[in-house]
């Protein structure tokens, strides 16, 4: 098992490295992920204006699922919020987490109901 602290702070510094490029825009808002032991969130932000246009978590969700399976569904109802709120494009801030298992399958979930990105 790796340190936890030290896990924290490498994904600290690739969220940096990524936030230092990606910037959501009235346009092209930022799909923002968190990842936690036991749940995933989901929010699209104009960073513009500071606004959050929609967010859904795994928590209200309530799947008694697999993790993976709840993130696709998380992916699928964030961009179910997100054509509501008249977004059809993003793009992907991963929170400086490694783009596969969750991460991913959030990406592939939201894809799949129209957002692109």
């Amino acid at each position: 098992m790796g340190n936890r602290k030290f896990d924290s702070r490498k994904r600290w510094i690739r969220h940096r490295r990524v936030r230092k490029n990606v910037r959501g825009i009235a346009d092209r808002p930022r799909l923002a992920v968190f990842r936690s032991s036991n749940h995933i969130y989901a929010q699209v932000i104009d960073d513009d204006r500071g606004h959050t246009l929609a967010a859904v978590g795994s928590v209200e969700l309530k799947l008694s699922e697999t993790k993976t399976d709840v993130a696709k569904a998380v992916g699928e109802a964030i961009a179910k919020a997100a054509l509501a709120a008249g977004v059809t494009k993003v793009v992907f801030d991963r929170g400086g987490y490694k783009y596969h298992g969750r991460v991913k399958a959030l990406a592939d979930g939201a894809r799949s109901e129209g957002l692109s990105f």
